[in-house]
Order: C-alpha cells, then structure tokens, then sequence
C-alpha cells in the first residue's frame, strides 16, 4: 500500500513539472512573440511616416501619463467615468504587458 502512494505521489509532482516547464516555455514564446510585434510595430510605423510616429508617440505618453494620474490618485466621487476611465483601463494594460514582457522576456533567446 505504501509503494502505491509514493508511486501516485511521484506520479503527480511529474506531471506538475511537465506541466509547468510547459507553461513556461508557452509563456516564453508569447512573450517573445509580443516583443516582435511590438517592433515590427514601431519600426513600419517609422518607415510609414516619422513625424506620425512621433506624434502617436506623444499622444500615447500623454494617455499613459493621465491614465497613471488617474490610477494613483484617489477619485472623488469613488468611481471614475468617461476619459478617466479609459486611460486608467490603457494604462493598467501597459503595466501589466509591461510588467509581463520584463518578467518573461528577459529569457527570450531572439534578444
């Protein structure tokens, strides 16, 4: 009865590791696939227009930097509305594609 349990124990941290070796290398990849993106992103923009990318680059320091404000700063009325609300939820989205892309990113072997 024993050898049973420590086989079925064994038997699931296995499957555990498989599991979350997979995991992280799914997580890798997507990561890596995102930085790509992102600088394929940049770099037809730039061969499109440079004065547009500097633009929309503007524009969206601009968006990110009312949405951190808005973020960080205690609402009023306890709920935010309209412009508010939207450069909060963009800013969150960057934060945590930011924060994703530096977690996983870093062991990107494309870099």
């Amino acid at each position: 009865m024993g050898v049973r349990r420590a086989a079925r124990g064994v038997g699931e941290f296995l499957v555990d590791t498989v599991g979350e070796a997979v995991a992280e290398a799914v997580l890798s990849l997507l990561a890596c696939l995102l930085l790509g993106c992102l600088v394929l992103i940049i770099y037809l923009s730039w061969s499109f227009d440079p004065r547009l990318t500097i633009t929309g680059a503007g524009f969206l320091n601009l968006l990110l930097a009312h949405g951190a404000w808005r973020t960080f700063r205690a609402p009023p009325s306890g709920s935010r509305r309209g412009l508010a609300a939207l450069t909060a939820t963009v800013f969150g989205a960057a934060a945590a594609t930011s924060l994703f892309l530096l977690l996983y990113a870093t062991d990107c072997g494309c870099l």
